[in-house]
């Protein structure tokens, strides 16, 4: 302390923003070529100068106190200024692009998601996003340690979870099914009697569309005959372009899919719907990015 004020060690400080944005000691001591016992060291230092800890241990990994992501924040901004700063000395441009963090549900249908995500890339301010694929459970727990600003999924966060996060819900669609050309015009015929028995492409057990469309197979008494399970929403229509078995997909797609991928319509689940998500940490969406996200979400599922 120099005439009453107290200075923050920004060494030190980096070293923590550098540990939380790679989500642990070992990755963030590669990436800063220095040993682990030094940046534990170093952490450990910055949380007696702040008087708060900062990480906590879990079966996870290390995740974030309320109080570490308090740090967290004001440690983006305060380097990211910096690195104005250089750009700025250095003559470089310095506009400074509005950092977005996005999780996607690898069962989101890859059109649909693109149509969520197009409006933030015309916003006035320059966009720098990052969209990162992967299951639920495991973009919830990015999400809680602020690595992610939202997560879009076709289901919401469970409430028995020990996360606190909020569910949006974008709307609803229903659904179609599709398949490569010959084996769509054989199951148009007295559809939907023709799925009985009809090879099938199928979403994974444990995912919010494949539940809606055993149901709606149970109504219709059919019982499909299951060929594969796929969480990759992508993968599906792959396969079926080689007529390896019908698939489900949001109406709304349908089209875009044909175009894409050569896939017939056979027909609607009519009565089987699907839900879309956004969830966030906080329950409020004020990231400016975040809310053109689920207008235009709001908007194409309305």
């Amino acid at each position: 302390m120099v005439g009453g004020v107290e200075f923050l060690n920004y060494h030190h400080l980096r070293y923590f923003w550098v540990a939380a944005k790679e989500g642990g000691l070992t990755r963030a001591a590669e990436k800063l070529r220095v040993s682990q016992p030094s940046i534990c060291t170093q952490i450990q230092a910055l949380e007696r100068a702040l008087g708060e800890k900062l990480l906590r241990r879990t079966p996870r990994g290390l995740t974030l106190t309320e109080a570490g992501q308090k740090v967290f924040s004001f440690a983006e901004e305060i380097f990211s200024l910096g690195e104005d700063l250089m750009n700025t000395m250095r003559q470089r441009p310095s506009a400074r692009p509005l950092r977005v963090a996005v999780g996607i549900a690898d069962s989101l249908p890859k059109l649909l998601t693109y149509q969520m995500l197009k409006p933030i890339f015309h916003l006035p301010q320059p966009i720098q996003a990052a969209c990162c694929e992967g299951k639920v459970p495991d973009l919830l727990g990015q999400l809680a340690t602020y690595r992610l600003d939202i997560v879009l999924s076709d289901e919401p966060a469970p409430a028995s979870g020990n996360l606190k996060t909020f569910n949006h819900l974008l709307g609803e669609c229903g659904v179609s099914f599709c398949a490569e050309p010959k084996l769509a015009a054989r199951l148009k015929r007295r559809f939907p009697r023709s799925l009985h028995e009809a090879p099938a492409l199928l979403p994974s057990p444990n995912s919010a569309l494949r539940r809606s469309l055993e149901k709606w197979f149970g109504e219709q008494q059919v019982a499909p005959r299951l060929v594969a399970e796929f969480d990759d929403a992508a993968l599906v229509k792959v396969a079926a372009t080689h007529g390896l078995g019908f698939f489900a997909l949001p109406t709304l797609v349908a089209h875009d899919a044909v175009s894409r991928y050569g896939v017939k319509v056979i027909g609607q689940a009519r009565g089987c719907r699907q839900q879309f998500f956004a969830i966030s940490a906080e329950r409020r969406l004020t990231h400016p990015a975040v809310v053109a996200i689920t207008a235009q979400a709001q908007s194409v599922l309305g």
